[in-house]
């Protein structure tokens, strides 16, 4: 039995896939899509906190309150008691998904939920490196939580033809380093990549939302990592039952030409096509390691991981003519070689 039908491509999913395929970022958003306490309790658990566990509604709680804390201390905002100290804080993401009438309210939540986003993830770093785990353990622990949700996604019967992972070696990060202008382990953001491959490419947009539901939260997809030179979000715009939408889109709609993001590759051939992002990937800590933070900075670490989908026929053509791997690799070192001899620029 097909997954698609329970995932169809609603506007709310939608808007999200957009903002992943495109690189954009949550804090340019105007208002939030969360339509029930429920759908705030199902975003809780995709950063990893439990909305009935005590310890996680404690961090919930801290975050919350240094969110008000800093925008009435530091921006000069000031907000009423029930937004101040809300009774259920999941009410406030509803608040800041409200359309129509006076929007006063709804501006204030967003704001708050902006900072909220901004405040867990700096401190998600923090926890990080106060762990004493290596980044391969992490890695590990990522990694163990994709596979069980691939796993998933083919019980669910999503069309799915391939969905697997691989590390870089460490020879392969030594050159991607030489071959960057940026020449430090920082910019290396694909250790560990998953490639996911649909039937067709019709279940790209898909596969993308599920993941979104099941696995990660979108607001954690990094900011102008996103490459995109296979789908064009106005050819599904255009079907009917988006018509209403359209207007309504955050950022409104780009241009045709404009909506294609290939990656800058120099060593990828010019018809290699796929959607790529980047996300700062949630995993607990708390089961391995004594954290000594409590609600200061919470239980929840993060990674960096990559995610290329494609559809089968796409795949098949990555690996033909100048797409061919081989030819990739070979590009690449002939770079490196050359810049390690003589010092050589290229564009990328």
């Amino acid at each position: 039995m097909s997954a698609l039908p329970e995932l169809a491509l609603t506007p709310d999913l939608l808007e999200t896939v957009r903002l992943i395929v495109h690189g954009n970022s949550v804090i340019d958003w105007n208002r939030s899509r969360f339509r029930s306490r429920e759908d705030v309790s199902g975003f809780f658990r995709l950063l990893l906190l439990d909305p009935d566990d005590p310890e996680d509604q404690r961090r919930i709680r801290f975050v919350y309150g240094e969110s008000v804390s800093y925008l009435e201390e530091h921006l000069g905002l000031h907000f009423p008691d029930d937004l101040r100290n809300p009774e259920d804080i999941r009410d406030v993401f509803i608040d800041s998904s409200k359309t129509g009438g006076f929007r006063r309210r709804q501006i204030q939540a967003c704001v708050i939920l902006k900072l909220m986003h901004v405040i867990n993830h700096l401190e998600a770093a923090e926890l990080k490196h106060q762990t004493p785990l290596s980044e391969a353990e992490l890695l590990d622990l990522a990694e163990r939580r994709i596979v069980a949700a691939a796993d998933e996604m083919r019980r669910a019967g999503f069309p799915l033809v391939a969905f697997y992972g691989s590390r870089k070696t460490r020879n392969s990060v030594i050159t991607k380093l030489l071959a960057k202008k940026e020449n430090t382990a920082a910019t290396i953001f694909d250790k560990l990549r998953f490639r996911i491959v649909t039937e067709k490419k019709e279940h790209v947009l898909p596969a993308i939302a599920w993941l979104t539901k099941n696995l990660f939260p979108f607001n954690y997809v990094i900011p102008g990592e996103s490459h995109n030179n296979l789908v064009q979000l106005s050819e599904v715009l255009e079907r009917p039952e988006y018509s209403d939408f359209r207007e309504s889109m955050q950022g409104g709609e780009l241009p045709q030409d404009q909506e294609l993001n290939p990656e800058q590759n120099p060593f990828s051939g010019s018809s290699y096509r796929m959607v790529n992002f980047i996300v700062d990937f949630p995993v607990r800590v708390d089961h391995l390691v004594n954290v000594r933070y409590g609600a200061l900075l919470g239980r929840t670490a993060m990674v960096l991981v990559e995610f290329q989908v494609l559809d089968r026929e796409t795949a098949r053509l990555n690996e033909e003519g100048e797409n061919a791997h081989k030819l990739y690799k070979a590009r690449q070192k002939g770079i490196v070689s050359s810049r390690l001899k003589k010092g050589a620029k290229y564009k990328r």
